[in-house]
């Protein structure tokens, strides 16, 4: 036989100038465990419309609707750190790529973490709006940054009600993000500033750079590049490489192959012919034979070569922007843009790797092929007198 809830009404009494409900909730105790506890709060001041007990009955049926009706369950007792901490955050851990654990981690620690002693199922779209008021009151965070902070909430908060924590809508859904900063404009790197690196960095960082520069790859994809992948006309994209931990690419659409033009084609043969003309296994490896750390290659050659050469350094994801702005300028269809740079979404590609430029670079662009390949043979005849 199917028990009921039991429906509470809760006890209204007035101390003072103030109405006050005393009242049972089901919540998680020390152990983990549902217990029962007493607990009592404020109903409101016995003032104006609330000055007679049947208002206050009425605030405190309001009140315990949820618990009645089953919407509250003990485990909504949980602050939101404890929600977080103890199962959200492992969740993602379990779930998705390393690199996505590790920003969520940065994002809870360094920007929520301290704001979370409220108790999900007190937290309504009202107090989700004031802690990201809260959030944003430094004025240090653009509003691209605020949205990734309230996406990762709304995604603690999908997973809550997936899981029976909560019964409640999303409170994060309505959530209408503060003014702040406009976010800082991304650099791409220019056809003509890649060449300038490739002629200054040395050896083997400067594969790497063309191989950035020239297939858009991400740096785990770059890092976890095979030989026994490459055909000498694309690149075949099985993994990437975090931190030492080789993960899936980052989407199933990431997985299709890298097309290989002559000018990077020549730069990876040549790599090859130094490490030994290998058939198999990376093909960026450190002295020690692991994946190539492409942090430490910047850091310790490829920005003191470019400061040398009075050139400046934007990091690896510059050189993915690039690409697709550089096949822009060209003419190159859209469509197209976000199959060499392997995006699932096409606005992803056009709105935040597609930089804007001047009209009449769209010209000077044209010259693209003609550099790539006068680079190519520059690069052979140096080749060639080094052997």
């Amino acid at each position: 036989m199917k028990r009921t809830r039991r429906q509470q009404q809760g006890y209204v009494f007035r101390k003072g100038s103030v109405w006050y409900l005393r009242y049972y909730d089901h919540v998680l105790g020390a152990d983990d465990q549902p217990t029962v506890q007493q607990k009592c709060r404020k109903l409101a001041d016995a003032t104006g419309q609330y000055r007679t007990k049947q208002a206050a009955r009425e605030l405190a049926s309001e009140f315990l609707r949820p618990f009645n009706d089953g919407t509250t369950t003990p485990d909504s007792s949980m602050t939101l750190e404890q929600f977080v901490e103890s199962c959200y955050l492992p969740h993602v851990k379990e779930h998705k790529r390393l690199s996505t654990h590790k920003g969520y981690s940065n994002m809870w620690t360094k920007h929520l973490k301290s704001r979370a002693a409220i108790r999900l199922r007190d937290i309504r779209t009202v107090e989700a709006e004031n802690l990201m008021k809260d959030v944003a009151r430094g004025g240090t965070l653009s509003k691209l940054s605020l949205a990734h902070i309230r996406s990762f909430l709304s995604g603690a908060f999908r997973f809550a009600r997936r899981q029976g924590v909560l019964r409640t809508e999303n409170p994060i859904r309505d959530v209408v993000l503060p003014k702040a900063r406009a976010a800082v404009e991304t650099y791409a790197y220019s056809l003509e500033e890649i060449m300038q690196m490739l002629l200054v960095i040395p050896e083997p960082a400067a594969t790497v750079v063309a191989t950035a520069a020239f297939t858009g790859a991400r740096r785990g994809e770059i890092r976890g590049m095979l030989w026994e992948n490459y055909d000498g006309q694309q690149i075949r994209v099985t993994q990437s490489i975090f931190r030492g931990h080789i993960d899936e690419p980052k989407t199933a659409k990431s997985k299709a192959p890298v097309p290989v033009i002559a000018p990077l084609a020549t730069f990876l043969e040549n790599h090859r012919r130094v490490v030994g003309n290998p058939t198999a296994g990376l093909i960026f490896q450190s002295p020690t034979g692991a994946s190539l750390d492409l942090a430490w290659l910047a850091r310790k050659v490829i920005r003191p070569a470019l400061a040398a050469a009075r050139l400046e350094w934007h990091g690896w994801h510059a050189f993915r922007r690039g690409l697709a702005t550089n096949l822009y300028r060209l003419g190159v269809p859209d469509k197209t843009i976000q199959a060499v740079l392997r995006h699932s979404n096409l606005s992803t590609t056009m709105n935040v790797y597609v930089k804007s430029v001047a009209a009449d670079a769209t010209a000077a662009m044209r010259v693209f092929e003609g550099i790539c390949n006068q680079h190519a043979t520059a690069a052979k005849k140096a080749a060639h007198q080094l052997m």
